[in-house]
């Protein structure tokens, strides 16, 4: 006999329908092997390998805004099939991915997957000219917002400081296909320091992160938006889908980012 579903509207009053209403089609051991199919034998979901992530099929009818009070699961955290699939999303997460979901305060979920790949974008980019990857600088580059009703997050280029064009201008079919990630025995930090879970911003909430100006960063943060500023005062916008394809092809990313754009 199955065990009845939690009563997720007593449990999370504060949610939307259309939240609430947010469920996975990944209901079976059976999708996960088929979310895996195509990848590289263990490199689906970590970057080192799949045995420290333990990724499960959600349960039918589970909402994107369960907790572990609604799961009586271990710590997980939703994250949706798209980002492994086309933005190439993997775990542990970076100190960066860390440290600006928790100045966010927003869940792996919440954030939309076009913002996520201006996230991946960004630190590629970093590496690649040698600058350190700042939240404070990104926060300089781009502003947060939501749409109200405690939906998904998305970042957006600041006026005159635009540096990545966007991932997909209609990002489809990402909704309605999100797992669960847990810790495996192999990795119990995996999931440290992050909002785990869909945080409730305020139903009026329009718009709750203004970027940020340089005025109290560190000076390498300063000069690092000085660099950006200019670059985007020349008009150079950068390929994010075209830096993300060619990750580890650094004669491509020479040919997108440009050798020009080094200090």
């Amino acid at each position: 006999m199955l065990k009845p579903l939690p009563d997720y509207k007593r449990l999370y009053p504060w949610a939307s329908a259309t939240l609430l209403g947010e469920t996975s089609s990944v209901n079976s051991d059976r999708d996960i092997l088929r979310l895996k199919k195509g990848y590289k034998d263990h490199l689906s979901f970590s970057k080192e390998h799949d045995d420290k992530v333990s990724v499960r099929p959600c349960l039918p009818g589970e909402p994107i805004c369960t907790d572990d009070q609604g799961s009586n699961d271990a710590p997980f955290c939703f994250v949706y099939t798209t980002m492994f699939k086309k933005v190439k999303l993997q775990f542990p997460f970076t100190r960066f991915e860390r440290e600006l979901l928790t100045e966010l305060d927003i869940a792996p979920a919440q954030l939309h997957p076009n913002s996520w790949a201006f996230v991946w974008a960004y630190q590629i980019i970093c590496a690649h000219l040698g600058h350190p990857a700042s939240v404070d600088v990104f926060l300089y580059l781009f502003e947060a917002k939501n749409s109200g009703d405690h939906l998904w997050v998305s970042l957006n280029g600041v006026a005159g400081r635009s540096i990545l064009s966007i991932f997909q201008q209609s990002y489809k079919d990402w909704k309605g296909k999100f797992v669960p990630v847990c810790c495996s025995d192999q990795d119990l930090s995996l999931l440290d320091g992050f909002p785990l879970y869909w945080v409730n911003k305020g139903k009026k909430e329009s718009s709750f992160r203004k970027a940020r100006g340089p005025d109290k960063m560190g000076e390498l943060d300063k000069d690092l938006c000085g660099f950006w500023k200019g670059v985007a005062s020349s008009n150079v916008v950068l390929p994010t889908s075209s830096i993300i394809a060619y990750e580890f092809l650094e004669g491509q990313l020479d040919f997108h980012i440009g050798l020009s754009l080094s200090p």
